[in-house]
């Protein structure tokens, strides 16, 4: 009788421990499928011109050499989602400059998407929006849209949202967002409130210096109503070929500096988002040309407002959920 009796205390004991055992187990596989990560890279201001000189700012001339220097180190990069290009694609609004940079972009091996700069567009010109969509959309499978804003879901659990921060209607650097696209952006975020929001456009948010020349209108208005919804969100912009990252509780604001001005770099960006939390993991990647990168350091007058500190550079940044 006591045999039976310790037998079963023995069987008792090991279905406890096969329980708890089954349990650590699933609870393991159930906080690795709730990570998931996501990468991509951001190019800012590449300035293509086919046969244009160098000016006192921007190393034109090299625009060809340095986005295929940037193109080549991408596709060594490992898993990769895709690239973004956050204006100023092309230097002059022509439409032959536009057809001479794909060919370029063509060598990518991952989708790229576009957003509007300042250079891109010719007010009153004949390379209108409508027009440079519809040569991008002949050219390139993955840009499908519709309107110079627009969203996609690159990954579950991931949104992307590009805006058009570019007045057409006047000569200026100035940025504006319109109030039809604040409405359309407003409903975008509403209905992402469960995902990692990433937002890409050419003027930024929070100016890396100050230039009422260049500077967000409205940027008040639109920071006001991106703030106000708490889930995590990446803010990345260019315009100002300067490197600057500010955090603001759960918004991260990126500015990148432009690959043909120095530091000549464009960023590289990791997401590990996590159950409790998400994680940013940013790289600053400068070009290989490192001549050109000498030369354009000596033209610019405060070379390190353009490069920014350390933190401006790289680093991990972590948003609660």
């Amino acid at each position: 009788m006591r045999h039976k009796k310790e037998k079963f205390i023995t069987k008792f004991k090991n279905w406890v421990f096969t329980v708890i055992l089954v349990s650590i187990m699933l609870f393991c596989v159930q906080g690795y499928t709730n990570v998931s990560g996501l990468k991509f890279v951001q190019l800012s201001d590449t300035h293509f011109s086919k046969n244009s000189p160098n000016t006192t700012f921007k190393m034109i001339a090299e625009s060809p050499n340095l986005l295929d220097d940037a193109i080549d180190e991408i596709n060594f990069i490992p898993n990769v989602d895709f690239v973004m290009f956050t204006g100023d694609l092309i230097d002059k609004p022509f439409e032959k400059e536009l057809h001479a940079v794909l060919p370029h972009l063509d060598n990518l091996n991952v989708p790229w998407y576009f957003s509007f700069g300042n250079h891109d567009i010719c007010v009153g010109g004949y390379l209108t929006k409508s027009l440079y969509f519809s040569i991008l959309k002949e050219n390139n499978p993955d840009f499908v849209f519709e309107k110079p804003y627009y969203s996609f879901i690159p990954k579950k659990g991931y949104k992307v949202i590009v805006l058009d921060s570019i007045i057409d209607s006047e000569i200026t650097a100035n940025g504006y967002i319109y109030p039809e696209q604040l409405k359309w952006l407003d409903e975008e975020l509403k209905n992402s409130q469960n995902d990692v929001v990433l937002i890409f456009m050419h003027v930024p948010i929070i100016e890396p210096f100050l230039s009422p020349n260049h500077c967000l209108k409205n940027a008040d208005e639109v920071r006001t109503l991106i703030e106000k919804y708490k889930n995590p969100i990446g803010v990345f912009t260019g315009h100002y070929h300067a490197a600057k990252i500010t955090q603001n509780n759960n918004v991260l604001y990126v500015s990148t500096p432009s690959l043909v001005s120095y530091p000549n770099a464009f960023r590289v960006i990791s997401i590990i988002n996590k159950r409790n939390k998400v994680i940013f993991d940013i790289r600053f990647k400068e070009t290989r040309l490192k001549n050109v990168q000498k030369l354009a350091k000596l033209m610019v007058l405060a070379s390190s407002l353009y490069s920014g500190e350390e933190k401006d550079q790289n680093g991990v940044f972590i948003i609660k959920k």
